[in-house]
């Protein structure tokens, strides 16, 4: 069993947040939990990789086709395509949004890593997304308007939910030897149970 404290989650800075110049302020968010950086690199990523990482099947692709077209009629646009189209097209266009420019991969480490990131990130509509979060502070896209634009939502930063998906995730954009083991001083104000050591 893997102790708690190395709970592992992946982050990407997507091209939005890069052109934009989040990529500091991102990372200083997640340092200042605590959690520990172990792996960090600037790409251009695949198609191919995408696909494998925005893995959905025929139930999720109806269930995101059907509020768009539902988007759609409230906004007076018509409808062509079926459901599962334009759930298949919220994937594409993902796709085509993330090999738009260099993207930050990176890979946390700490205790409730995924729930930590997760809280700091915010829901993935910026315009619903709590002040104080990433997304809540620093855009303000939404469904609605990336629909009726045909084109990806752009909320700056991707972050795995639940754990299981970060343990699918991290190995599509990390290979183990680049996943780096150390210790960080502040582990042990965070984590040693008698805190020895710390008194001269």
């Amino acid at each position: 069993m893997i102790h708690p404290s190395k709970e592992r989650t992946l982050v990407i800075l997507k091209p939005d947040a890069v052109q934009r110049g989040l990529i500091g302020e991102t990372i200083k968010r997640f340092e200042n939990t605590g959690l520990k950086l172990v792996a960090l690199k600037i790409i251009l990523a695949t198609e191919k990789q995408l696909w494998e990482h925005y893995s959905k099947d025929n139930d999720w692709f109806l269930k995101k086709g059907q509020r768009i077209i539902q988007e759609r009629k409230s906004a007076g646009l018509s409808t062509e395509k079926s459901a599962l189209e334009y759930g298949k097209d919220i994937i594409r266009a993902l796709i085509k949004f993330m090999t738009a420019g260099p993207v930050v991969p990176m890979i946390w480490e700490g205790n409730q890593a995924v729930g930590i990131v997760k809280k700091l990130v915010g829901s993935t509509e910026p315009l619903s997304s709590d002040g104080g979060t990433i997304r809540g502070d620093y855009t303000l896209d939404s469904y609605a308007l990336a629909s009726i634009d045909s084109r990806a939502v752009r909320n700056l930063v991707h972050c795995s939910d639940p754990v299981i998906d970060a343990k699918r995730e991290i190995p599509l954009w990390f290979t183990s030897e680049e996943i780096i083991k150390y210790r960080l001083i502040n582990e042990q104000i965070l984590y040693d149970v008698n805190l020895d050591g710390i008194k001269e």
